[in-house]
């Protein structure tokens, strides 16, 4: 056989499958699901490949590659499309038809089908969830038997809860309908606060009743909020300059920054002097030009580069009970502090977040029991990275923090048991049933399910 190898799209998880596909019609998938001799297990499926957590590692066996990108209908409030059809693409389309969708998360190339199945994140506008697939309504997938499958909200609510966190272990998707939304203008703004300030005043932030995201400045003990809401009154031009300045700060100045900055200042005082100087206009930008009463929701959708390059970077994220946030903030703050003054590391970017309301569309859902507010540390995967997540996912594990099964690298068995305690039997038990002979099962779920 060839010596074949793929890597995610930022390039530090690899799979060396032992067959590649690319899947342009729904034979070719249940093609390989027939004959497993000539597509050895385990078989994974990947669009954009962007997971940073080895989801999608066929090692020894067969990876398809999703190439099946066609819409098939957009109606007044759902829209289906091929599982390998591109987040941005979809939001582009739809807005000439002014409509949108429900959840505008970041990675524009994210695709359909990994939507469907996986974890995402985006902070929950008002009254809403914050996770794509809770608003995806139906999928037809190919069984590893190779039959085919369509489950709907509709018809099989249960089921469908499943489907949406498993992570093409049940099947490999191909179809996906989404509930999808009349085009609405968009306030958005910004304000930095100290952690002191923001830790004490978040209630009364979280009954301003707008999203909130934020940015998370450790060394300097600042946060900048990020606040969104729906303004239908909006009048005249959209502005469309104000997500595509923070697009291009946060998905190419930024990472190219941290990237260059790492290989050329030996330094680390000087080298994270220049960052937190990048950091306090990062805030700038943001509170000054990065505001506007009409904006497009889908401008917050970055292009990113199908293949990455100095530009790219990796992230994990950690979920905490929205009521234990302000102490665990501020313990967060120290151990940043204090990891950095013990080991001499810390993130060459920054740190984000999420408010995600409760959710309970999908089975491991990280919102599950209630609102929730997340810790998500970036970074060009400078050296010291893979050390720094191990101690990370302690820290996070310790405050019964909630991972994301293709988002947060590095989960042993007992951190997920832990997390999600009988959804997980629960998730174990249906992944056996739709494939008792674990054709679909690699070593990373495989070892997460021990």
């Amino acid at each position: 056989m060839p010596d074949l190898s793929v890597t995610n799209w930022f390039g530090d998880v690899v799979s060396h499958p032992q067959v590649i596909v690319e899947a342009n019609t729904v034979d070719d998938i249940v093609a390989v699901m027939k004959d497993p001799a000539k597509y050895p297990s385990p078989v994974r499926a990947v669009g954009s490949n962007h997971s940073t957590a080895p989801c999608g590692v066929a090692e020894g066996g067969t990876l398809i590659k999703m190439k099946m990108n066609r819409i098939l209908n957009i109606g007044a409030d759902t829209l289906t499309v091929e599982a390998g059809a591109i987040h941005l693409d979809l939001s582009k389309e739809l807005e000439k038809h002014n409509l949108q969708f429900y959840v505008n998360t970041e990675i524009g190339r994210l695709s359909a089908g990994s939507a469907a199945c996986a974890g995402t994140k985006d902070a929950s506008m008002p009254g809403e969830y914050g996770q794509v697939g809770s608003y995806i309504i139906g999928v037809k997938m190919v069984l590893p038997n190779g039959d085919l499958l369509e489950v709907t909200e509709d018809k099989d609510p249960d089921l469908m809860q499943k489907v949406r966190s498993s992570y093409g272990t049940f099947g490999i998707i191909y179809q996906v309908t989404y509930r999808i939304r009349q085009l609405l203008p968009m306030d958005v703004h910004h304000k930095t606060f100290s952690v002191a300030e923001f830790t004490k005043t978040l209630p009364e932030l979280i009954a301003l009743d707008y999203s909130i995201m934020y940015y998370i400045f450790p060394f300097v003990d600042k946060i900048t909020v990020e606040f969104r809401k729906y303004n239908p009154g909006a009048t005249g031009e959209p502005n469309r300059s104000a997500w595509a300045l923070r697009n291009h700060l946060w998905g190419t100045t930024g990472p190219k920054l941290g990237h260059d900055i790492e290989q050329k200042i030996s330094i680390p005082a000087i080298r994270y002097g220049v960052i937190d100087s990048f950091g306090a206009v990062w805030r700038f930008q943001l509170e000054e030009l990065v505001k506007s009463p009409n904006t497009i929701p889908g401008d917050q959708i970055i292009e990113y580069p199908p293949v990455s390059d100095d530009s790219r970077y990796t992230f994990s994220l950690f979920a905490f009970a929205e009521k234990d946030f302000p102490k665990i903030l501020g313990e967060f703050f120290q151990f940043s502090k204090d990891y950095y003054k013990q080991k001499g590391y810390r993130t060459n970017l920054l740190y984000v977040g999420y408010r995600i309301l409760k959710d309970q569309k999908a089975l491991l859902s990280y919102s599950w029991d209630e609102n929730i507010m997340t810790i998500d540390p970036v970074s060009t995967a400078n050296p010291g990275w893979q050390d720094y997540l191990v101690a990370y996912n302690q820290f996070c594990a310790e405050r019964n923090g909630k991972p994301l099964l293709n988002q947060t690298p590095k989960l042993t068995p007992e951190m997920v048991k832990k997390a999600l305690g009988d959804r997980w039997k629960i998730f174990a038990d249906t992944r056996r049933q739709f494939d008792p002979n674990g054709r679909l099962l690699n070593e990373y779920f495989k070892t997460l399910l021990a």
